[in-house]
């Protein structure tokens, strides 16, 4: 699993990671044009090798014309959904811009779709936002991870007034996040670097143990003496995925698969059967893989339910936040699992009674598993007032035939 590793010792903003992304070996040229998707307003991005207290690093420039209106979380999804740019950075921007527009929400006491956009919602921070989003696809990355950020200290001039640093809206969004202030003077980490940051990264601290295969410096605008304002990123594999990707063991080479997953588990005492069945159906709809219960026995001998979801690493937090907001759990545990399963796929079987998808799974050139999908057989057994078990049947027939005869 290719992971990014945001090394923020002086911070991150939106420009930063732009500027990184392209030391890291993005094409500019292929990142302005899939921007030019967005179809808004004329734009240039200066890109520039500058010096910062000794480190070679790119300063990204968003030049736009001069804005007026403020926008709201709407108009900046309008622009995104409305490009023909791909889902996974449609997904990411519209992501990062909706915790932008809850932090602020949380800060004024508003409604989410109340928020005025001020610097955020200025042309050249879309541009930062969807060009990072732009540049993590083209260099494929799967998993981000983030060291402790430096913040800063001092105060800053805002649309509202002067604020400390870091001002309540990045505040917010570095909730629960591993930051530290030093005696450098001046904002380092940007509402859209928190924002990006906070959204995408799944895990805070430490460098892991990890082969890195590449190394960017994104700068920040401001200069200081014996200080690199820059961010740091480097995109690499872990040493547990580089050594699952030089396995030795030939018979189960493309044979299975093995993914990283995380499970979040919490016990539940004071909870209603219904509201369990809703959290199992949103953790569904949110993208978990799985989501089951087993009955436990909790302290004071009182039986209580082991809530158990099972998911990729970047729907972690969105799960997350849903267990908190629907249940009554002051604590969720989150485990990194390793999940080895094998290839399937999904054909096609005619039948009499019409056609249903079987999904089949194999083991090498074997197939070792067959299962016509349940609501097919369902709804053809109601349609053709016929037991499922004889649908079922006969859809097993077929497919045996179908898979004689194209040597599936």
């Amino acid at each position: 699993m290719k992971t990014l590793y945001f090394d923020c010792f002086a911070g991150a903003s939106g420009n930063m990671i732009l500027g990184g992304l392209i030391a890291l070996g993005v094409d500019k040229d292929e990142l302005i044009r899939q921007l030019k998707r967005l179809s808004t307003v004329e734009f240039t991005i200066e890109m520039e090798q500058v010096n910062r207290a000794g480190i070679s690093a790119i300063h990204a420039k968003v030049l736009v014309p001069n804005e007026k209106a403020h926008r709201h979380l709407r108009d900046i999804e309008k622009i995104v959904l409305d490009s023909s740019l791909s889902d996974r950075v449609k997904e990411r921007s519209v992501k990062i811009f909706t915790r932008l527009a809850d932090a602020e929400a949380k800060v004024h006491g508003i409604d989410v779709q109340n928020v005025h956009f001020h610097e955020v919602g200025a042309m050249d921070a879309i541009i930062d936002v969807v060009g990072s989003c732009i540049g993590f696809e083209l260099l494929g990355v799967e998993r981000f991870v983030c060291s402790k950020i430096h913040v800063g200290s001092g105060f800053v001039q805002m649309a509202h007034g002067k604020y400390p640093v870091p001002p309540p809206a990045v505040a917010e969004l570095l909730n629960l996040l591993p930051i530290y202030s030093s005696e450098v003077e001046g904002e380092l980490i940007t509402p859209t670097g928190a924002a990006i940051i906070s959204s995408l990264c799944d895990s805070y601290g430490a460098l892991p143990e990890f082969m890195v295969e590449q190394i960017g410096y994104g700068a920040g605008t401001r200069e200081y003496t014996e200080f690199p304002n820059a961010l740091r990123m480097m995109v690499g594999e872990t040493v547990s995925d580089r050594a699952k990707n030089r396995t030795t063991d030939v018979s189960t080479v493309n044979i299975t698969r093995t993914d990283e997953l995380t499970l979040l588990e919490t016990n539940l005492d004071d909870i209603s059967p219904q509201v369990l069945g809703f959290v199992m159906e949103r953790s569904l709809e949110l993208g978990a893989l799985d989501c089951w219960f087993t009955p436990i026995q909790m302290k004071k001998n009182r039986p209580a339910t082991l809530l158990s979801v099972l998911c990729s690493a970047d729907k972690r937090g969105s799960i997350m936040e849903m267990l908190y907001v629907e249940t009554t759990t002051l604590g969720i545990r989150s485990v990194n699992v390793e999940r080895n399963s094998l290839p399937r796929e999904t054909v096609k079987v005619e039948t009499e009674f019409g056609t249903v998808d079987v999904k089949i799974a194999r083991f090498g050139e074997k197939i070792i598993n067959v299962m016509p999908e349940y609501d097919h057989v369902r709804n053809l057994a109601i349609d053709n007032n016929v037991p499922f078990r004889v649908v079922h049947a006969a859809v097993l027939a077929n497919f045996k035939g179908l898979s004689l005869s194209v040597g599936l």
